[in-house]
């Protein structure tokens, strides 16, 4: 019996289907790496808002627990006064001093790393 010689077929991609994917992936990336580029000053402005806003919760609790009991809480008559609230602000944070009237609400100014800045509300009280 004679053996028929098959004729076996190579598998693998052609040079036209490996440069259309490399042409995808070079769209790919020049279309996603933008939106990543910039992820730094925004992930330190979203720490800079978090600070704030624990400052700003601080001082509230603050007022709440020296109102009931003027034994508890701290004195608050400037915005600087409310980093003693956090037990120890976060290293490249400064608070702009602003007087604050006990009893009045006043907008006090963040600075944080990257030239963030956010804005709290402290609440004075004598």
């Amino acid at each position: 019996m004679m053996k028929r010689m098959q004729k076996q077929k190579q598998g693998g991609f052609t040079l036209i289907e490996i440069v259309m994917v490399i042409a995808i992936l070079g769209i790919l990336a020049a279309v996603a790496v933008p939106k990543f580029v910039d992820l730094k000053s925004e992930a330190s402005q979203a720490a800079t808002d978090g600070v704030a806003g624990a400052l700003s919760s601080a001082s509230a609790v603050n007022y709440a627990a020296r109102t009931a009991a003027s034994t508890k809480g701290s004195a608050i008559t400037d915005c600087s006064l409310v980093s003693g609230l956090l037990g120890s602000m976060p290293s490249g944070y400064t608070i702009g001093a602003a007087a604050v009237a006990a009893g009045a609400n006043v907008s006090c100014t963040l600075s944080g790393p990257n030239t963030t800045t956010a804005t709290f509300t402290a609440i004075g009280i004598s």
